[in-house]
């Protein structure tokens, strides 16, 4: 027995939709895949720039604590007393 042609729509369109559906959930994985990628190179970044503001931190306060550790300087012998 032959198919209407109603009843043949009707299968393309079942078929077009279930295309579509599926075209829209690779779409959505895409971007949830981009957005997890995106938040994870965020994470990185901020730590190191964390890491990079504490490490110039050390170095300002040993740097202060070589400039505060000089030795004093001696006067010349005429200003002794």
């Amino acid at each position: 027995m032959l198919k209407s042609v109603r009843s043949r729509a009707e299968e393309q369109f079942a078929a077009t939709q279930k295309k579509d559906k599926q075209a829209l959930k690779e779409k959505e994985k895409a971007w949830q895949e981009m957005s997890d990628r995106t938040a994870n190179l965020r994470a990185l970044r901020l730590a190191k720039e964390a890491a990079d503001e504490e490490a110039a931190e050390k170095a300002a306060a040993k740097k202060a604590a070589a400039k505060n550790k000089k030795k004093p300087t001696r006067l010349p012998q005429a200003h002794r007393r």
